[in-house]
């Protein structure tokens, strides 16, 4: 290709093509840190340059590099390539103790076990005591599903936790979690690039919605879904068998395609067939406006009027009988009948 012979106009999107390579794979090195910050800086280096000269050349700016940009532009996409392929995910790491168990269930007749449920006792944001534990659930005394929705910063965004009730006024919550090690920040540009697995944690409402607003400063709001018992059972097993899969597979979380929302979408989409997907289920901080769409809310007249009513952030907060706690976060909230939220959970 000669510049001058083939307009620059329909180069385009080639050098777009070649730019945005350039910004991934620099982002990719930079999150994996491969060798070492000094070393990837330098690997950086030669990639994003790499992308210049290549980008360069097919603009005309520089005619001499395109044979010399093409080759190593090239040579490096290749070993990026390679290496990007080798970073897989892995059940063996120094994870956080919040994550350092994956629970698994077993289905036997209407009775499913689930081991290494989540019931820590939270003193503060780093104090506490670990605690797993194996609970054993009857889906015949299944009577409800929850949306917990805990915000920090953002109305977009909110980590979503589903909590299953039963009859005996038990709760149990799942969590899509990503899988921290020891020495790992929270980095949302990490979701994109493997820097985390992907786990899914039972617990109980205690540990997992206690300790966002008592203890981490998040701000919460729970919502009461309607859905038929042949919906909400099966939503529950999805779940359990989520858990066991990663339990043998473990599997990367990513921002975008398997996170707190997009899996729960991934389980209910065989379930409720036609479930629309639109931007709600990525932004997850609107999923009460998407659930008040599909007529999944009771009980309120607007969707300000459930988020009103069912922001339980103040009552967990001033919970001080750790034993009422999941009746005290549904008091008042629209769609769940007094007595049972009247229902203290059982030690």
């Amino acid at each position: 290709m000669q510049p001058g012979v083939v307009p620059i106009a329909t180069l385009i999107p080639l050098i777009s093509l070649v730019v945005l390579a350039g910004a991934w794979g620099a982002l990719a090195l930079w999150v994996q840190a491969p060798a070492g910050r000094p070393g990837t800086a330098l690997c950086i280096a030669m990639w994003l340059g790499s992308a210049v000269f290549l980008a360069g050349g097919l603009a005309g700016a520089w005619p001499g590099l395109l044979a010399a940009g093409t080759a190593l532009f090239g040579g490096l996409a290749l070993l990026l390539a390679v290496w990007w392929l080798r970073v897989e995910p892995s059940n063996e790491r120094n994870w956080i103790p919040e994550v350092a168990m994956q629970t698994q269930g077993v289905v036997e007749g209407r009775i499913v076990t689930l081991r290494n449920v989540r019931n820590f006792h939270w003193r503060g944001e780093r104090d506490f005591d670990e605690r797993w534990e194996t609970r054993r659930y009857d889906l015949d005394t299944l009577i409800s599903v929850d949306l917990a929705l805990s915000y920090w910063g953002r109305p977009a965004i909110a980590h979503a936790l589903v909590s299953f009730g039963f009859d005996d006024g038990r709760h149990v919550v799942f969590s899509v979690e990503i899988r921290r090690k020891l020495d790992d920040r929270f980095s949302e540009l990490g979701g994109f690039f493997r820097q985390y697995e992907l786990s899914v944690i039972a617990s109980d409402e205690r540990d997992s919605l206690r300790v966002r607003t008592n203890f981490r400063g998040e701000d919460s709001y729970l919502f009461r879904v309607h859905m038929p018992r042949g919906t909400m059972e099966p939503l529950f097993l999805s779940y359990v068998e989520q858990a066991n899969k990663l339990v043998n597979k473990p599997r990367f979380y990513n921002t975008i395609t398997a996170n707190c929302t997009t899996l729960i979408y991934r389980m209910l989409d065989p379930i409720v067939p036609g479930l629309p997907l639109d931007y709600r289920v990525l932004a997850s901080g609107y999923l009460p406006e998407y659930l008040y769409d599909l007529n999944a809310l009771r009980g309120a007249d607007s969707v300000a009027e459930y988020r009103r009513r069912g922001r339980y952030t103040d009552r967990a907060r001033a919970n001080a009988d750790s034993a009422r706690f999941s009746a005290d976060i549904r008091r008042g909230v629209p769609g769940i009948p007094a007595g049972e939220a009247a229902v203290p959970d059982p030690d």
